[in-house]
């Protein structure tokens, strides 16, 4: 868009550059000493620190060179426990591609009270920020906020040049006492801005001379914090959504800047970092030749590359769709972005024989996809897109514990786009979805209560596709903290022994968790009580807010099957005993069958939870909210035992 703007400023240089600076904010280094009196923040008392203002102001110049957009930023937060300290950290991140942005007129401070009670201003030095290069493309502002405490209030502002037309985030993970996004434009420029909210926010417009000015604001909005299940905070966060559509030059034809997705994928095609690299021919090493010489089936062909590509090269953590140094380098030093190494796959599984195309993706972290609007930027991967015999598989060579078999749990349930011809430029949107690929654990438990009123026994937990790899990054990372968090953080005097693994090392078998383990029961005079809802990891409901930002994003189905077998102490009788009981979620998404069996001495149960859809809207959440209630309930009731009376 900056290209056309370029080419259409002659047209355009009769336009006055203008700019009207907001006055509802104090001024940079003007500080009320009330803020740093306040302790707390009234509409979100368990905050750990708040932005008192945070305000950007878009706008347009024009000039013989072109048509420029820059954002002018000022932001005050205040902290308030130890935990918001980490906010003094500020990284400002822009394109430092062909020196295409730059960060000018930084400006950063600390406020304190002395003892008596006198306004302390530490400013940061120059020196102390410092220019990183993320990766190709992108660079960053580093810098610290100084002499740093609970009651500090922080101020930076900076001038963002050659930004483009950007997005603005009102809400952030912590409140923000008043936001505020000005948009300054010469009339000839025609944007579409959409606030994208479920709380309250306030537009102005005004004209003055040649310029359109729209203002935008927000007070008191609460943090967006970790939801459990929730996608992508982006996704949800309270915005205003802007884009251009056309520029209007006086005298002469309108000029549409909205894009479409033919011209975009040929662009992409054409980029010396994206579509002549999939051109590119790979060697095969001496290794994978000979391995391939010994497969003819097209699924194990599709495995043998996938597997010798990501058990030999190396994620340098950089993500995007472009392989930054070529993918020929990247090769031969086993090393690239996911970009280059997820081509180097396309173009190995082509080379082999098999219907392979590449698939650019947004993974949940980075947010869904906007079908709607054609930009490369929404993606944050490309993927290998396989096809044998009618029957679809997503590979990522960049994930180390998704067997071919499964589709990448980053984007499972959402769109990508396929690339189908790299001549003609051909695509097509495809769902990445299949119901049958799912979370999926077996426990099974066998213990005896002693009279003491401690269970001791042995229990298996067997997890499955996308249970297995949700667990694999813990444990290698950690075995006592993979133990802490998936067993004994949940239960309160567990203590296990003789833990062991099977099939760690095996990703087409279920991880095998064995572990023997003693823990204390409740007990009220002559009763003992204690629930089979051991192991399970549902040992806590989630969902207990009243209200909630975003939808419940599983991401997969699910199917979790409990069996237990449980023998009492002598001297013991059960005194209540769950009933066996089906119940349904209203659209019959989620499935809980119990089911329970004694004899004198030993209690036996079946459960069986299963979850048909993996995702749960807002407007859904009351309902849904409800229904977990009741299923928590029920997997969490307890089994009373008594002492026997004599006859």
């Amino acid at each position: 868009m900056k290209q056309l703007l370029t080419l259409t400023a002659c047209a355009l240089l009769t336009i006055t550059a203008f700019c009207q600076r907001g006055k509802d904010v104090p001024e940079f280094g003007k500080i009320d000493k009330a803020d740093l009196e306040m302790t707390t923040c009234e509409f979100d008392q368990d905050a750990e620190a708040m932005m008192l203002f945070e305000v950007g102001e878009l706008y347009c110049t024009i000039s013989s060179a072109g048509v420029n957009f820059d954002i002018d930023k000022h932001v005050r937060l205040k902290i308030l426990k130890d935990k918001g300290k980490e906010w003094a950290d500020v990284r400002i991140r822009y394109i430092g591609y062909k020196n295409d942005e730059s960060i000018k007129n930084l400006a950063a401070q600390t406020y304190n009270l002395d003892e008596n009670g006198n306004i302390m201003t530490t400013k940061v030095e120059k020196k102390l920020v410092y220019q990183k290069k993320v990766n190709k493309y992108m660079n960053e502002m580093v810098f610290t906020f100084p002499d740093v405490k609970v009651g500090s209030v922080l101020e930076f502002k900076y001038t963002q040049t050659n930004t483009g037309i950007v997005n603005w985030y009102f809400q952030r993970r912590i409140p923000v006492q008043y936001s505020r996004y000005k948009i300054d434009m010469p009339r000839e420029i025609e944007l579409y801005a959409s606030p994208v909210c479920m709380l309250p926010y306030e537009r102005k417009k005004d004209s003055r001379g040649t310029r359109d000015i729209q203002v935008y604001s927000m007070k008191n909005i609460p943090a967006l914090r970790n939801e459990p299940y929730i996608s992508c905070d982006d996704d949800y966060r309270q915005r205003l959504e802007v884009r251009p559509l056309a520029i209007n030059p006086p005298s002469q034809p309108r000029i549409s800047l909205v894009k479409d997705w033919k011209k975009v994928i040929k662009d992409l095609m054409d980029h010396e970092d994206f579509g002549v690299q999939l051109k590119r021919n790979i060697p095969r090493t001496d290794d994978l030749e000979a391995a391939l010489k010994t497969v003819t089936d097209p699924y194990q062909r599709m495995v043998l590359v996938h597997d010798y590509v990501r058990n030999n090269m190396q994620w340098n953590e950089i993500e995007g769709i472009y392989a930054q140094d070529g993918i020929r380098a990247a090769w031969k030093d086993r090393k690239g972005t996911t970009g280059e190494i997820n081509m180097i796959l396309v173009n190995l599984l082509k080379d082999a024989g098999l219907d392979c195309k590449p698939l650019l993706v947004s993974t949940r972290e980075n947010g869904r996809v906007n079908t709607g609007i054609a930009e490369t930027r929404q993606f944050n991967k490309v993927m290998a897109h396989v096809t044998i015999n009618d029957k679809v598989y997503v590979l990522d060579a960049t994930d180390k514990y998704t067997p071919a078999r499964l589709i990448p749990y980053d984007v499972m349930f959402s769109e990508g786009l396929i690339i189908n011809k790299l001549e003609n430029y051909d695509w097509g949107w495809t769902v990445i979805w299949d119901e049958k690929q799912r979370f999926r654990d077996i426990v099974l438990l066998r213990a005896e209560l002693n009279d003491a009123g401690v269970l001791k026994g042995e229990a298996v937990v067997n997890s499955y596709d996308y249970s297995r790899i949700k667990r694999m990054p813990l444990l290698k990372k950690s075995r006592e903290e993979f133990k802490n968090t998936y067993f004994t953080s949940s239960m309160p005097g567990l203590q296990l022994e003789d833990f062991s693994l099977q099939n760690e090392a095996v990703d087409s078998l279920p991880l095998v968790q064995k572990m023997n383990f003693t823990l204390p029961v409740n007990a009220s005079g002559d009763y003992k009580y204690f629930s089979v809802n051991l192991f399970t990891g549902m040992e806590k409901n989630p969902f207990v807010a009243d209200n909630r930002f975003s939808d419940v994003f599983f991401g997969a189905n699910q199917l979790y099957s409990f069996v237990s077998s449980i023998t009492i102490p002598d001297g013991y009788v059960f005194d209540a005993l769950p009933q066996n009981i089906r119940m349904l979620m209203p659209d019959t998404s989620i499935t809980i069958t119990r089911i329970f069996a004694a004899d004198k001495k030993q209690v036996s149960a079946r459960i069986t939870l299963e979850f048909k859809k993996p995702f749960y809207s807002i407007e859904e959440y009351p309902e849904f909210k409800e229904f977990y209630k009741k299923l928590f309930d029920l997997l969490n009731e307890q089994i009373v035992i008594r002492k026997e009376t004599n006859p």
